[in-house]
């Protein structure tokens, strides 16, 4: 009923740039926050960055002042802009959004994309 769709990752050597998107699609009213966690092989996944319906944005300390990310209400996409890349950014990268599922109630639900790898390179 509802998809993300991510593009962008790749390899990319270390004081790159790469650009994420992840677009929404399906059946549902409106989002009311988007983000970008990713996970790296043994770890937690982590949250990136997350914005919200305001626009009002949120990132984790290791990415500040490096990474950006932003999003197209009238596109229902968010994208994740990553500068200065590190060997230490290399994970999966995921977008999530939680979505307002219908007009005429509050009900939301949470999904996921597939995941997207991004290689750093030293």
């Amino acid at each position: 009923q509802v998809q993300l769709v991510e593009s962008g990752g790749g390899l990319v050597q270390a004081g790159g740039s790469l650009r994420l998107s992840c677009a929404a699609s399906g059946s549902f009213f409106s989002i009311n926050s988007m983000g970008w966690y990713r996970q790296a092989p043994g770890k937690q996944r982590e949250l990136v960055a997350t914005i919200s319906s305001d626009s009002t944005t949120d990132y984790a300390d290791s990415v500040k002042g490096r990474f950006t990310i932003s999003r197209d209400n009238a596109k229902n996409t968010v994208d994740l802009q990553m500068n200065s890349l590190k060997p230490e950014d290399t994970a999966v990268y995921y977008c999530n959004a939680r979505f307002r599922l219908r007009s005429w109630d509050w009900a939301t639900n949470t999904y996921w994309g597939q995941g997207t790898q991004v290689t750093v390179s030293s």
